[in-house]
């Protein structure tokens, strides 16, 4: 039984973890939305846990499966606007603590030994937005090839002042925290998920709030991997339970007490015998 359980528990280990993104849950949030439905909508997907974080390329497909993209950033702006809302998320008393964010800035591998590698960056979702807001002696180029937004207020200072909110250059497998942008929308079009509503960008610093998201998209992220998991572990179960049932009659004899002899009770008569 025990090798039958193992076997089992490993196969089903490798299905769940088959695929990066059903190994840890990719959706956390609250999409944040203007009531004058013209600004963008914006989602800040940030993790407690550090296994929980994604790569560039988890972020970007988690991004445009609701049917939006990584970060695109058009001004100065709509930079001050992300930097309002992640103050929010991460004032005093919510828990949140470091955890820098992919957006969706970068570059392919081509002409990285020239000085023009800085030109080389783009937007992921086709913006032909030049706004950038690099920390100091950013971008390093190399083999650093996708952009995060600095979100490490415990740090020290560094040349450039704090790690906060300026843009770096990072290994793209790296595992961070991320900021999806979706079209502007009046209502929410995810079942499940909440949609928070406020009335101008200004209002953000003071209005914007992050939650989690629904609990039932959240429950098809855990349960619908653990199926071919729990199916092994029935037949696993139902074999051993086959081959005890098996040995278990092999091995049955018939007791003492439930002889098939019959004994009469009766008191035996014997005629023809007198005292």
């Amino acid at each position: 039984m025990s090798r039958v359980v193992l076997v089992s528990l490993l196969l089903g280990a490798a299905l769940l973890c088959g695929h990066g993104a059903f190994c840890r849950r990719v959706v956390s949030g609250q999409k944040v939305c203007f009531a004058d439905y013209k600004h963008p909508c914006y989602k800040m997907a940030y993790f407690q846990e550090l296994s929980s974080r994604v790569s560039f390329q988890e972020a970007r497909l988690a991004c445009e499966s609701e049917g939006g993209a990584l970060l695109s950033l058009e001004n100065a702006a709509e930079q001050k606007l992300i930097e309002s809302m992640l103050q929010n998320l991460t004032k005093p008393g919510m828990g949140i603590s470091d955890g820098d964010f992919w957006i969706g800035l970068w570059r392919s591998g081509e002409g990285q030994a020239s000085g023009a590698c800085p030109d080389l960056y783009r937007w992921s979702d086709g913006s032909g937005s030049q706004y950038r807001n690099w920390y100091t002696d950013e971008p390093s180029c190399g083999s650093e090839k996708c952009v995060v937004m600095y979100h490490q207020p415990t740090a020290n200072p560094g040349l450039g002042g704090p790690y906060l909110y300026q843009w770096n250059d990072d290994r793209c497998n790296m595992k961070h925290n991320y900021i999806c942008k979706y079209e502007p929308e009046i209502k929410p079009t995810t079942p499940g998920e909440k949609t928070y509503f406020t009335n101008q960008p200004e209002d953000t610093h003071q209005n914007v709030v992050v939650t989690e998201a629904g609990i039932i998209p959240n429950l098809i992220y855990v349960v619908i991997p653990t199926i071919p998991l729990l199916l092994l572990i029935l037949v696993a179960f139902g074999t051993c339970c086959f081959q005890m049932l098996h040995k278990s009659k092999g091995r049955t004899k018939t007791s003492p007490n439930q002889s098939t002899l019959w004994i009469s009770k009766s008191t035996r008569k014997e005629s023809g015998m007198e005292v």
